[in-house]
């Protein structure tokens, strides 16, 4: 226990090397009484103090010391704003230094002994609440994948590994820029409360260092995080799911290399983009990733993404079954997996035209992931040795048509602007520019186009249109319609058993839907390259976080989005609460409330602990 007495600044004069300069600065004291003899010690330094008079010197100390024993409501009045903002912050510190019990090992419960005070109940204070619940998720979930420990093994300092996990969490739970990020921890987060080596307040320059210290050593993280997932879990990478999405950037990037103009998954067409290629197993948790110029061809980077796979996934004799979409399916592509003896499924880039269905097989009616009914059939394609299932979705046949309703109808638009003008003053008649915007409209909706027949009628000198006339073609049911195909070279598989494996593309698309949503990975606001590539790895390894928890909880049928997690772990707080007792003392008592009974069920599912430290307790005197 801290008894403060009379406090005091104490002027300390000291002299560089060469003894040419000397230098001032101020040590806050206190004197108390033991045995009837006055000691000093020292609490702080409170730096040069350059910026305050001697008057304002003497102010900051009796603000403090108001503050220590919680009567600065009394005397805030009487002092500048200058002096009450510097008060707070060594006030801050100090009652962090001088906690007379820090718990911080969940496994040491509170004593049950009565601990009886009388006490002022109007007095009793609650202040400086923060968030903890998801954070302490995070953070326990980080030490059981061992990331703390491998951060450790690589020769960080502690205040490095607790600046990174911090990122880490913030990166999950508070997912931005680092500015807002360190606004985020220093005024709504109790992270502090569970990682001791963090600066009173973040520096961005620190952060900026700490995501490129952990980018610098991405492919050591990044194996050690697919390995350990796969023991975690007791995992085999049997299937593994690769794609390509990008994001995008804010600002011209005029110094960048990556960042190009290419074809937005966002439909941003006026923002340069990155591109972020991930390998997934079939539980979801990511393999490897790579980061591409905005402008990359998909095909063109499944191959150096091969050649990583053996050391990044973990598998028995049999390699596993890469599965791909139609964007990165090309030939060329399948011919490499076939030389490097992997299997694959994918979606054929276009529709077979010469195919037929299997012998004795019967069509399959299947639910797709939201219920709506498929027909599966196997087909065989002459000169193949790989196997086809035929897939027919009513739900995508009405949207296709839908979407030719839509066109033909921009189609017909365009048709009768063209119309009207041939008899408007001042417009063009001649004939051969008439043909030429008939045949710009029949270029931006050819699908539109095949179900019209268009006729231009001319007047006697053939030079200028008199008319246009179009007319819809009979409707042909097309047995097309909401049909694709997807390529398995996997032997004796089952029409079933390539319908599964090919759902599991919906994988990757939950891991992009999470990277870009949940975690914020769009926009990216950094200049250098580098930075751009660590502010997007750091989502990953966050991603990794995320995972581990989600696939847990889902084992034991507690389904929830990541941002329902994070919204119902965060009703648990931590809170300071101050009182005055009978002895005219001050308590203050820094504890975390009770978990919910939906955040207590996740912790016991989790297997963690409720609480992040048991209580700390401040005692200090009043005046």
């Amino acid at each position: 226990m801290f008894i403060f007495a009379a406090m005091f600044l104490k002027q300390i004069i000291k002299k560089d090397k060469q003894g040419n300069k000397t230098y001032t600065y101020y040590r806050l004291c206190e004197s108390y009484r033991i045995d009837n003899s006055v000691r000093h010690r020292s609490l702080m330094s409170l730096g040069t103090l350059e910026e305050l008079n001697d008057i304002e010197r003497k102010q900051l100390v009796d603000c403090i010391e108001a503050n220590l024993k919680h009567q600065g409501e009394l005397f805030e009045e009487n002092y500048s704003d200058k002096i009450n903002f510097l008060a707070k912050g060594f006030t801050i510190e100090i009652r962090s230094k001088l906690q007379t019990e820090v718990v911080l090992n969940p496994l040491v419960k509170e004593t049950k002994e009565p601990d009886y005070i009388t006490i002022d109940s109007k007095s009793i204070e609650h202040d400086d609440v923060r968030e903890i619940g998801a954070e302490w998720l995070c953070l326990q979930t980080i030490r059981e994948l061992g990331l703390d420990s491998l951060f450790k093994e690589q020769g960080w300092q502690a205040d490095q590994i607790d600046l990174a996990l911090s990122q880490i969490i913030a990166k999950a739970v508070y997912p931005c820029s680092e500015h807002k990020t360190a606004e985020w921890i220093n005024e709504n987060s109790g992270i502090k409360e569970i990682l001791q080596n963090l600066p009173k307040t973040m520096n961005l320059n620190k952060m900026y260092k700490t995501n490129r210290l952990i980018y610098d050593h991405k492919n050591i993280i990044e194996l050690y995080l697919s390995k350990k997932t796969n023991e975690l879990f007791d995992l085999e990478d049997k299937i593994i799911l690769y794609d390509l999405t990008n994001t995008y950037f804010e600002g011209r990037k005029l110094c960048s290399k990556k960042a190009r103009f290419g074809r937005s998954k966002e439909k941003r067409s006026d923002a340069k983009l990155l591109a972020l290629a991930l390998v997934v197993n079939a539980e979801g948790f990511v393999k490897y990733s790579k980061i591409y110029s905005g402008n990359i061809s998909e095909p063109s980077t499944l191959l150096e993404t091969v050649q990583s796979l053996s050391q990044a996934t973990s598998f028995g004799d049999r390699k596993p079954i890469i599965v791909i979409d139609a964007g990165i399916s090309t030939e060329p592509n399948l011919k490499m997996l076939k030389e490097n003896n992997y299997d694959y499924l994918c979606v054929t880039r276009s529709k077979l035209k010469e195919y037929t269905i299997e012998k004795d097989f019967e069509k399959h009616i299947v639910l797709d992931n939201k219920k709506q009914v498929i027909e599966i059939q196997m087909v065989e394609k002459p000169n193949e040795t790989d196997y086809f299932l035929h897939i027919r979705s009513h739900t995508k046949a009405l949207k296709e048509a839908s979407m030719d309703a839509h066109f033909s109808e921009k189609f017909e638009e365009e048709l009768s602007h063209i119309a009207k003008s041939i008899h408007k003053k001042g417009c063009t008649k001649k004939a051969n520019i008439i043909a030429e915007r008939i045949g710009r409209i029949k270029e931006r909706y050819p699908s539109a186009n095949k179900h019209y027949s268009i006729e231009m009628k001319m007047d006697d000198k053939n030079l200028n249109a008199i008319e246009i006339i179009w007319k819809r073609k009979e409707v042909i049911v097309n047995q097309t319609d909401g049909v694709y195909f997807v390529r398995s070279s996997v032997e004796k598989t089952t029409a079933n058993q390539m319908w599964d494996i090919y759902n599991m593309l919906t994988q990757i698309e939950a891991t992009f839907r999470i990277l870009k949503t949940d975690l914020n990975l769009r926009p990216v606001f950094h200049q250098e390259d580098y930075n751009c590539e660590a502010h997007i790895y750091m989502g990953i390894i966050a991603y990794t976080i995320v995972a581990t928890i989600r696939y847990r909880l889902k084992a034991n049928n507690i389904n929830m989005d990541w941002q329902n997690l994070v919204r119902t772990m965060n009703t648990q707080k931590v809170v300071t609460t101050s009182m005055l007792t009978k002895q005219k003392e001050t308590i203050t008592i820094k504890k975390c409330s009770v978990p919910t009974l939906k955040a207590t069920q996740i912790y016991k599912t989790m297997n963690y602990h409720l609480y992040p430290f048991a209580m700390r307790k401040f005692v200090f005197p009043h005046k």
